[in-house]
């Protein structure tokens, strides 16, 4: 694997990249050389790729990056190389860049002023504040370009396990729930300012309307400002609770990212579900809601009759050890991490099992038990946390899920431990995951289904509607 990856040649070019002075063509291929032995410890390289592959793409890599003269072609160039990895978890990240490289990358007056989803390959526009755009307008073409090319040309940018297309769309929507976007990012970046500052937008409106707007053209203040207002008191709760008067529960979760949060959001949790006697039914809608930590395990813990088991996928590794060379490249919040295989069994094709990984394969019933009806709402977001605990709660039995295909992948995803790899020369950042999980039988490379398959269409975003929910709500009243 190594010999794939080109290690070979590594140390005199890393010794090169971290001279002084402006970045020259040797400090770019010192970057490259890094990048291929830190991917040495990626577990999922080869998930969708053959050896060969990989080392073809780096190859073609380093002859684009060192010619690359600016930083934004060396940032696209970096995106476009990760994402063919096919790792929802192995991507420049966006909020993991240094304050200058952001600021120079994303920091852009190349917005489109309003939110928006796809539906099918439709660009439907869910909010425009002054409203020129009704929700459920129709975006047909933006400066001359029509929708669905912008779609296709932004793909190959975009992260997501497997050939699960419908993650990568997801990414590509503006909803206002992320204070970077990832279509603000990669439009801006590949298509530029608009001429004037305007961009010419044809659109077709809910009463069939057609008609050529000019909209500004806004930067990362004006985006953010349209954004739902998130909590900033770290004890504020994250998660909505509803009694509705039929007597169903809506619990709306649009994160699990609680790690720096001093909410004690199990007691909260606790609290709510131990008041649902008499209630006919519970919906989680996690629709928004990529994942964070294992918060689902509290709910299915309170419906199981014995300890549930995890859907079983081993976790592998790729290293015992980091190599020394390219330590001070690796930042991390954990210092265990490097030497995250040491005493870890070696394993057919060059992988070691993870010490200590069958510890939290099961979740331990907890009483009194929940009997009602329990429904979550998935969808494409759901690609970490949120596709694990959707895949245990569908295997299990204890809840009916509601939506459209999640994000993540059957065949495993990669995640638990990161290293955030530093490249010197060019400043730029990419994320590592270090685990990787492999189901034990054959797994379609593919998201997970619903029980039962409900979308919006352009109609019910200019109505108002949520056909998901009301589907959802429906049954837990009649179940």
């Amino acid at each position: 694997m190594l010999a794939a990856l080109g290690a070979t040649t590594l140390h005199p070019v890393i010794a090169r990249a971290t001279d002084g002075g402006p970045p020259t063509a040797a400090n770019r291929r010192g970057d490259i050389a890094i990048l291929r032995q830190a991917l040495a410890l990626h577990p999922g390289l080869y998930r969708y790729n053959s050896p060969r592959q990989i080392a073809d793409r780096l190859d073609r890599l380093e002859i684009d990056f060192v010619a690359a003269q600016s930083l934004e072609a060396q940032y696209l160039l970096l995106a476009h190389f990760l994402a063919t990895i096919r790792c929802g978890h192995s991507y420049a990240n966006f909020f993991n860049q240094k304050e200058a490289v952001a600021s120079a990358l994303f920091d852009r007056p190349t917005r489109l002023p309003f939110q928006f989803r796809w539906i099918g390959t439709d660009m439907i526009v869910l909010r425009e504040p002054t409203g020129v755009l009704p929700p459920g307008t129709t975006i047909r073409r933006i400066n001359g370009v029509p929708a669905q090319a912008i779609l296709r040309q932004l793909m190959p940018y975009v992260r997501a396990d497997g050939h699960n297309d419908a993650k990568r769309i997801s990414l590509l929507e503006v909803r206002g729930d992320e204070r970077l976007e990832t279509f603000d990012v990669f439009h801006g970046l590949l298509f530029g300012e608009p001429t004037g500052g305007l961009h010419q937008v044809d659109v077709r409106t809910p009463d069939g309307g057609e008609k050529t707007v000019a909209l500004p053209a806004t930067g990362i203040a004006a985006r953010r400002a349209m954004m739902a207002l998130r909590a900033t008191d770290k004890t504020a709760a994250l998660w909505n609770w509803q009694m509705r008067p039929d007597s169903v529960a809506v619990l709306t979760m649009p994160s699990w990212g609680v790690y720096d949060s001093k909410w004690d959001w199990r007691g909260w949790l606790d609290a709510r579900l131990a008041s649902l006697g008499g209630a006919k039914g519970l919906v989680i809608d996690l629709r928004d809601n990529e994942g964070g930590e294992d918060c689902g395990d509290s709910i299915l813990a309170r419906l199981a009759t014995s300890d549930l088991q995890r859907i079983d996928y081993a976790q592998k590794l790729r290293f015992r050890r980091t190599p020394p060379e390219i330590d001070r490249y690796l930042d991390t919040w954990d210092s265990s991490f490097r030497t995250l295989g040491v005493g870890g069994a070696d394993l057919p094709g060059g992988f070691i099992a993870r010490p200590g990984e069958s510890a939290s394969s099961r979740i331990a019933a907890v009483a009194p038990r929940l009997t009602l009806p329990v429904a979550a709402l998935i969808g494409p977001v759901n690609s970490s946390a949120t596709f694990q605990f959707a895949a245990t709660a569908k295997a299990s039995g204890l809840v009916r899920l509601f939506g459209s295909t999640t994000g993540g992948n059957q065949r495993g995803i990669n995640g638990g431990c990161f290293f955030f790899v530093r490249l010197p020369a060019c400043g730029l950042e990419f994320d590592l995951p270090l685990v990787g999980t492999f189901p034990r039988t054959p797994q379609p490379d593919a998201g997970l289904a619903p029980h039962v398959a409900v979308a919006a269409s352009a109609a019910d975003i200019a109505a108002g509607r949520d056909p998901v929910l009301a589907t959802a709500i429906d049954w837990a009243v009649r179940a």
